[in-house]
């Protein structure tokens, strides 16, 4: 089994290049790919004014909201308000998508997979949850709190800290608040 701790504080802030925010990667396969390059790449960013989203042909993303009031997203000219914390969203990355704030500036959890070769769930979670890895895939999950344990790791998870895994469960994340699980598949 491989399993890494990714800690928030190690995280290297990425300005956009339309000065609309920032992102801050947390992981990404193959480690170190380019943006046209990626399998699949999970991110926070800071989103601090209304504006185009980047486009990414062949990608399918998951967004979800982990702080502030949301956002309405014209994605291929259909509105999606995405106004609720800790509902994931998911949209066609290549499609052009407009991204309007609904009361100031939002933190938003994103996951990016190119469609042909992966697959990604997320799933919001509180309590205790068995991590499982699929074969030939991985699992990531994000402590949206602080107070996160994985059992039999000794591995305590602060807020926006990670595990990822491959090969074998880490085990049983507990949490005393929210965490989003990201499963990645082979497509």
């Amino acid at each position: 089994m491989t399993a890494r701790v990714l800690r928030a504080a190690d995280r290297t802030a990425t300005p956009w290049k339309n000065g609309g925010g920032v992102t801050r990667e947390i992981a990404a396969y193959p480690e170190g790919a380019p943006l046209d390059a990626f399998d699949w790449r999970v991110s926070l960013a800071d989103v601090s004014r209304d504006g185009p989203f980047s486009s990414f042909p062949g990608v399918d993303r998951t967004l979800t909201v982990v702080e502030g009031a949301g956002m309405d997203l014209m994605v291929g000219g259909e509105h999606h308000i995405v106004d609720e914390q800790y509902w994931p969203h998911d949209f066609p990355g290549d499609l052009e998508t407009e991204g309007r704030l609904l009361g100031g500036p939002v933190v938003n959890f994103n996951v990016m997979y190119r469609r042909e070769r992966t697959s990604a769930e997320v799933a919001v979670v509180r309590g205790t949850v068995r991590l499982s890895v699929p074969e030939g895939g991985a699992v990531l999950a994000v402590a949206l709190e602080d107070g996160a344990v994985v059992d039999g790791q000794d591995i305590e998870l602060d807020r926006y800290d990670a595990l990822l895994a491959q090969g074998e469960s880490p085990g049983v994340l507990r949490t005393q608040g929210w965490a989003l699980v990201v499963t990645l598949s082979d497509g």
